[in-house]
C-alpha cells in the first residue's frame, strides 16, 4: 500500500471530522511552506519523526562540463521512527 494525496486527505478527514477540502487546503498549503524552507536554503525538522535538509554539492569540472553546485535533499528518518519501523509488526502501537 502507498499513501498519495487523495488517500491522505480522506483518511486525515476521516479522524479529524474536517471536510476533505479544508484538508486538501491545509496539505497543499504545508507543501508550499516547507517548499518555500528548502529553497531558502533552510531545514525542516518534525520532532519524533523526520529532518529535512539541504545541502549543496560541487560537482568537479571536466572538459564537458564546468564546474558546478548542485543542491540536494537529505531526509533523515528521527530514532523514534527508525525503532518504530524496526519493531516486529503485532508490536506497533499505532493508537
Amino acid at each position: 500500500m502507498s499513501l498519495n494525496k487523495k488517500t491522505m486527505v480522506r483518511e486525515i478527514g476521516r479522524r479529524t471530522r474536517l471536510s476533505n477540502r479544508d484538508v486538501e487546503r491545509v496539505i497543499e498549503t504545508l507543501v508550499d511552506v516547507w517548499t518555500e524552507e528548502l529553497v531558502s536554503g533552510g531545514r525542516i525538522e518534525i520532532e519524533h519523526f523526520l529532518v529535512l535538509d539541504v545541502r549543496t554539492v560541487e560537482c568537479t569540472a571536466n572538459r564537458l562540463m564546468p564546474e558546478r553546485r548542485f543542491r540536494r535533499i537529505t531526509v533523515r528518518a528521527s530514532k523514534v521512527l527508525r525503532e518504530r519501523l524496526n519493531m516486529p509488526k503485532q508490536t506497533i502501537d499505532l493508537g
